[in-house]
């Protein structure tokens, strides 16, 4: 269960400093956050969905946690830059009888984004693998 506010460390940005979010709202099974001081112009929000397909052994479940950003744009200034960053899981929960599977492919996708070789500090400046490739679309 996500907390009323992100405030002690849950969130962090690429040079590892907290960012603040507050709880904004929540409509059926979706959750969003907003950044705590943030422009209203260029906002920056956190959000968590869930969607439930079939039934019996076909059931699955679609998880979706997003960050979506609007900074000033860096060649036009007077065009925001929107950007959004997700993860997605996709479970055959009709067909599991525990979790276990699920939470080991969320553990290696996070390691994948945020290490690298034998380490095991967490990077939150991008270099890891995973969010290498996403961020400068490299292979």
């Amino acid at each position: 269960m996500f907390p009323q506010t992100l405030n002690t460390n849950e969130v962090k940005n690429s040079a590892g400093v907290e960012i603040e979010f507050q709880r904004l709202g929540s409509s059926g099974r979706q959750l969003d956050f907003y950044q705590i001081g943030e422009s209203p112009a260029l906002p920056h929000r956190i959000s968590i969905a869930h969607q439930e397909l079939g039934s019996g052994l076909s059931a699955r479940r679609r998880s979706k946690l997003g960050v979506n950003k609007t900074v000033t744009g860096q060649v036009d200034a007077s065009k925001p830059a929107p950007i959004s960053a997700y993860v997605v899981v996709d479970s055959p929960i009709g067909n599991l009888t525990s979790l276990a599977e699920v939470t080991n492919a969320v553990a290696e996708l996070m390691s994948l984004l945020a290490s690298k070789g034998m380490s095991t500090t967490i990077l939150y400046d991008g270099s890891g693998y995973g969010a290498e490739a996403l961020i400068n679309g490299s292979l």
